[in-house]
């Protein structure tokens, strides 16, 4: 009877031995799945915020309404912003925004340049007053993104 049990639980045992280890190579085929799926939805993501960039930039470039948003000495004082300009800026702060989130949430590759544009457009005369009108309505995270890399 020795015998026969010991086969009984050796074949046991290899069944147990082959389970686990198909459950281990699907768990292992699973996760390089999922980090191939993470990295191409990444490089997707950037492709569209690419796309995105563009579009709103050359709206710029066709619309000579809107020369003075980048111009670093319109004076807001004696000529406030006006509504295209103030809507263009908005796009740029949604834009600017849907980036960032991205970047917080790992849905993006790194963006190296993203605070140093920041500040370049905010600090520019027309950006910084819509931008100090309007950041209230921002989230709050995003606000101070801002904030801070204009310091």
């Amino acid at each position: 009877m020795s015998q026969k049990g010991d086969c009984a639980t050796l074949s046991q045992n290899w069944f147990n031995l082959f389970s686990i280890i198909g459950i281990i190579g699907s768990l292992w085929v699973a996760i390089i799945t999922l980090r191939s799926e993470a990295k191409t939805r990444r490089v997707a993501n950037l492709l569209t915020i690419t796309a995105n960039h563009r579009e709103i930039w050359k709206e710029f470039f066709h619309s000579p309404q809107l020369a003075r948003v980048i111009d670093p000495s319109a004076d807001v004082s004696k000529t406030p912003p006006t509504p295209a300009e103030e809507f263009f800026v908005s796009l740029v702060v949604s834009h600017i925004s849907s980036v960032y989130e991205t970047l917080k949430d790992d849905l993006l590759t790194k963006q190296e340049g993203l605070r140093r544009d920041a500040a370049w457009f905010f600090s520019l005369p027309i950006p910084k007053a819509v931008w100090t009108a309007t950041k209230l309505l921002q989230n709050q995270d995003f606000a101070a993104f801002i904030e801070s890399s204009l310091k």
